[in-house]
């Protein structure tokens, strides 16, 4: 069961009727790396189906400046797709994924270990609905900027 929707609200009324455990996770996934992909296992291994947000076009230059992303939605919806432990990929425009994560109201909501409990958007509400937040541990050396940062390193030297 693999997936591309705009539509969280209909996919979360889907899933919740047909009794899945629902794990949901979100970010830019500009560049896929190891880490994205540890994260992306570690949150499959919590539920029956992964939703994963992903900030559309706009909202990524709005989070990471006008360089990024690298990728397109399209593009990085498709590796996400790609990879056997993402069920789901739903596009946001918002700067935070708080809508989305009300309308398909996932039952594990997860993070990587460069948030803290108190600043996860949407942990208060998974909580209030008796679900659970979980912080995965941050590996270090492994993030989008830092891989960007060496391309062009790299070409100065050349």
């Amino acid at each position: 069961m693999k997936g591309f929707t705009r539509d969280a609200k209909l996919l979360g009324e889907f899933l919740r009727k047909a009794g899945y455990k629902i794990v949901f996770t979100n970010g830019c996934f500009d560049i896929i790396h190891r880490g994205h992909v540890e994260l992306l296992k570690f949150a499959r291994s919590l539920g029956d189906v992964l939703v994963v947000g992903l900030n559309d076009d706009e909202s990524v230059r709005r989070l990471k400046g006008e360089s990024r992303p690298i990728n397109t939605l399209e593009d990085r919806a498709f590796v996400l797709l790609s990879i056997r432990w993402v069920d789901f990929v739903v596009p946001f425009s918002e700067d935070t994924p708080e809508r989305i994560i009300r309308e398909i109201s996932p039952d594990v909501l997860v993070k990587g270990g460069d948030y803290r409990m108190e600043d996860v958007v949407g942990a208060e509400f998974v909580l209030s609905k008796g679900g659970r937040v979980e912080i995965f541990n941050y590996l270090e050396g492994y993030s989008t900027t830092s891989i960007i940062k060496k391309i062009w390193e790299g070409r100065s030297q050349g």
